[in-house]
């Protein structure tokens, strides 16, 4: 009988140096508090014993919460809820609360008791991501408006489509580009279809870098800056789907080097995420002349792609190696990953519009296709091999030479 009453005052005690105790009569005069409740509350027991309970609440909060918490424990159930209270010392603290009532052998309640914990810190973390949340809000409008003004520029390029499908038929002899161009021209759909494929990368990376932001605040201006280069290379991508039409946009010198940081930027997140260690060496760096955000677009595609092999393959060690060179006057950039490489079965035909090794809720199969046809547009050559148990792409591209038309 004295070890189990002995267990007993060691569990009691247990519970009571864990956590916040108090109890009260049916009218809400406190009978018992524990020593955290006195640290807590800053009252001695002398000045709480005898006192109504509501000496500690704050007197902002709502009468509504009290008035639930009573009809609840007066129904004889257990009530759960975070309320606000004051302390001695007028500090604001949040208190997780659970109330239960205790019933005598009538079943008639003779007392409440109330074990607490503090939630102060989280309800003060849930108000300042609430206050940054506030301070995205302009980002997210003026991401809102570029979303509206693309829409309506991909709502007029489809009113020409029969056009634009009739020149571009004229112009290419290929019998895979004219189905590629007829499917991607068909309709309005399919066009949204691949810009939201396009688009699913950096929106996953915008909620990750709005998420570290509201965790925090010091990085607040880098993330900001962050966030504005996504939504700008998001921007562009649309422009890369209307100027894949049209030639209007007149092409550009560029560093491969400023493409190459550009992708890593755009995907950083998901590859620390993912924990993929992502290497680049640049040390040589030459300018090329094209559109340098649709050399983007192919390096984050194929980046993506060494990810989810790197990812689905569960690669312990997963490593993603970018390097540049120089081969006579064509600049080379290699892609390698270490997560097996390609089947020989298929390596011959990843190249192939609407080939596709992905379940085809995950990808249409255009991707490397596309990407295949704008370094052809530079007059360039994209092609895979397996090396060093994994896969390594390889783009070669003139240094400084003309678009193909």
């Amino acid at each position: 009988m004295d070890d189990i009453k002995d267990k007993f005052e060691q569990y009691q005690y247990a519970i009571e140096a864990s956590n916040i105790v108090s109890k009260t009569d049916m009218n809400g005069i406190i009978t018992f508090v524990n020593d955290e409740f006195c640290q807590m509350s800053g009252y001695t027991k002398q000045e709480l014993i005898g006192k109504n309970h509501n000496i500690v609440r704050h007197p902002d909060a709502s009468q509504d919460v009290f008035k639930n918490l009573w009809d609840t424990i007066l129904s004889k159930k257990v009530y759960k809820g975070i309320i606000k209270n004051l302390t001695k010392g007028k500090k604001t603290i949040y208190l997780h609360t659970t109330i239960s009532p205790i019933l005598n052998s009538k079943g008639d309640i003779e007392e409440f008791v109330a074990i607490r914990y503090d939630t102060t810190k989280l309800i003060e973390l849930n108000e300042q991501l609430i206050s940054q949340e506030q301070e995205l809000k302009k980002l997210n409008e003026n991401l809102e408006m570029i979303v509206q003004e693309k829409t309506m520029e991909l709502r007029v390029l489809n009113e020409n489509l029969q056009d634009i499908i009739k020149s571009e038929v004229a112009k290419n002899e290929e019998q895979t580009k004219i189905i590629l161009t007829q499917s991607r021209l068909a309709s309005m759909g399919e066009m949204i279809a691949n810009i939201a494929h396009q688009w699913r990368q950096p929106l996953n990376e915008l909620s990750i870098t709005l998420f570290k932001m509201s965790k925090d605040k010091n990085k607040f201006n880098e993330s900001y800056e962050k966030c504005k280069n996504i939504i700008k290379n998001m921007s562009n991508t649309i422009e890369d789907f209307k100027n894949f039409f049209s030639t209007s946009k007149a092409p550009e010198a560029f560093f491969i080097s400023d493409a190459l940081h550009d992708s890593i930027m755009m995907l950083q997140g998901t590859f620390e995420k993912k924990q993929i260690n992502v290497s680049i060496n640049t040390e040589f760096d030459t300018e090329i002349f094209g559109y340098k955000s649709k050399l983007t677009q192919v390096i984050i595609n194929i980046l993506n792609n060494a990810k989810d092999a790197c990812v689905e393959r569960n690669i312990k060690n997963k490593q993603i190696k970018i390097t540049t060179s120089q081969e006579q006057d064509l600049a080379v950039i290699s892609i390698c990953d270490n997560a097996g490489g390609i089947s020989d079965d298929i390596i011959d035909k990843i190249f192939e519009p609407y080939f596709t090794t992905k379940h085809s809720s995950q990808g249409t199969g255009i991707g490397l296709y596309m990407s295949k046809l704008i370094i052809d547009k530079l007059k360039g050559v994209i092609m895979v091999k397996n090396k060093d148990n994994g896969a390594c792409f390889s783009i070669k591209i003139p240094i400084k030479g003309e678009l193909s038309e």
